[in-house]
């Protein structure tokens, strides 16, 4: 089994890869500035680290086999994150990506669209530079996982489908994902590695 460093462990998302992969017998080290939420737990090890302090960050993620990125993308940029894991020897990063990017029509990103909440276009912005940062990137081993335009807490159905660059949407007219099956396709990758250098995403 593999040792996973987990960047931003105690967000909502972090908190479901961290369970994930420990049930598939993985140990983590989970990393956030302030990890004291954090319930201790037999294959985890919390420290406290800043994703902006470039030294204490490639020390956290040293000696492991993966780095999971669960951050902000308006607070931390892909040089931080990527400079760390590359100054450590980690060869395998893989970031919780955004729908911000994912294209609904050809040429026009979810972000592009008129009436795209102000409230998210920040983020979304950040989010959709840190994938073209990446796209330049050719030392690491990454994988950039967009979740659906709904990102929220619900079921862990285990069922759900994959796509590339198209935003995904249901029978409904909905494109949403859980954080739980969320996970799970994150974990499928990190296990298979079947989108070493790309992005791929997640949805009902």
């Amino acid at each position: 089994m593999s040792k996973i460093a987990i960047i931003g462990a105690t967000g909502h998302v972090g908190s479901r890869l961290t369970h994930e992969a420990l049930r598939r017998g993985h140990t983590v080290t989970a990393l956030a500035r302030d990890t004291s939420t954090l319930d201790a737990r037999e294959g985890v090890t919390a420290r406290n680290v800043d994703a902006l302090d470039p030294d204490a960050l490639a020390d956290a993620v040293a000696g492991h086999d993966a780095v999971f990125s669960a951050t902000r993308f308006a607070t931390v940029p892909e040089s931080a994150i990527v400079g760390a894991v590359k100054r450590a020897g980690v060869q395998r990063l893989l970031v919780v990506g955004g729908a911000g990017s994912l294209y609904v029509a050809p040429g026009q990103r979810v972000l592009d669209a008129p009436d795209f909440p102000d409230a998210y276009r920040a983020e979304a912005t950040a989010g959709a530079a840190f994938l073209d940062a990446l796209r330049r990137e050719r030392e690491l081993n990454w994988t950039f996982v967009s979740p659906s335009a709904e990102f929220v807490s619900g079921p862990r159905t285990q069922r759900f489908r994959t796509g590339v660059d198209e935003l995904l949407v249901d029978a409904h007219g909905r494109s949403w994902i859980s954080f739980d099956d969320f996970a799970i396709a994150f974990l499928d990758e990190f296990g298979r590695g079947a989108h070493i250098k790309q992005r791929f995403t997640v949805g009902y």
